[in-house]
């Protein structure tokens, strides 16, 4: 696992002892950050069940303006300040330990660019947190979220403030990309591409 492109690009980063995470693939993580491009530059980026933080300290490298990574475990937690500490990107970051909903229905500050969600598998949680980030101050009307979860997992949500805008499968991966409604959208597509 490393820093794909930018400022630090090139540097291993290390997993969080145990099963607990399930870090991103680099081949998933620089097509994610193929898409995300146009949008990273002095973005401001939520890591949500941050896990080793390979995924924010991506956008800080590409040229985010600053992330937050949100994660309760104490053994992530150390590993995301080490791997930030080891790529000299910790002055753009804050990290939070924090359970994630508590942290979504109580954050009163501004808006971020882009959100990325990838909970433990197979417990419903990635569903839980759209629902709670659906309509919260976190997002603004040009806020993309995304999510990362196995193809099995995928469910329509009936979301009022969001909408699926785009899918892509890599294998066991499946990023899920959603948007602000901008009109008379209705529903989500279940359209999975690969």
């Amino acid at each position: 696992m490393r820093v794909i492109a930018g400022q630090a690009k090139g540097r291993r980063l290390h997993s969080v002892p145990g099963e607990s995470t399930r870090p991103i693939t680099d081949r998933v993580k620089e097509s994610l950050f193929n898409i995300l491009a146009d949008r990273l530059v002095d973005a401001r980026f939520l890591d949500l069940f941050a896990g080793t933080g390979s995924v924010g300290i991506e956008a800080l490298s590409r040229g985010a303006r600053e992330a937050t990574f949100v994660e309760l475990h104490h053994r992530a937690l150390t590993t995301i300040r080490r791997n930030l500490e080891e790529t000299g990107l910790g002055e753009r970051a804050h990290v939070v330990r924090r359970d994630v909903f508590n942290y979504v229905s109580h954050h009163e500050g501004q808006a971020f660019d882009i959100i990325y969600v990838a909970p433990p598998q197979y417990k419903g949680l990635w569903a839980r947190t759209l629902r709670a980030l659906d309509g919260s101050p976190l997002l603004s009307p040009e806020t993309m979220v995304v999510v990362q979860i196995h193809p099995k997992e995928f469910e329509p949500l009936e979301l009022t403030h969001l909408l699926l805008s785009d899918s892509r499968r890599y294998g066991s991966t499946l990023l899920c990309f959603y948007q602000a409604r901008t009109g008379d959208e209705k529903g989500d597509s279940n359209g999975i591409h690969t």
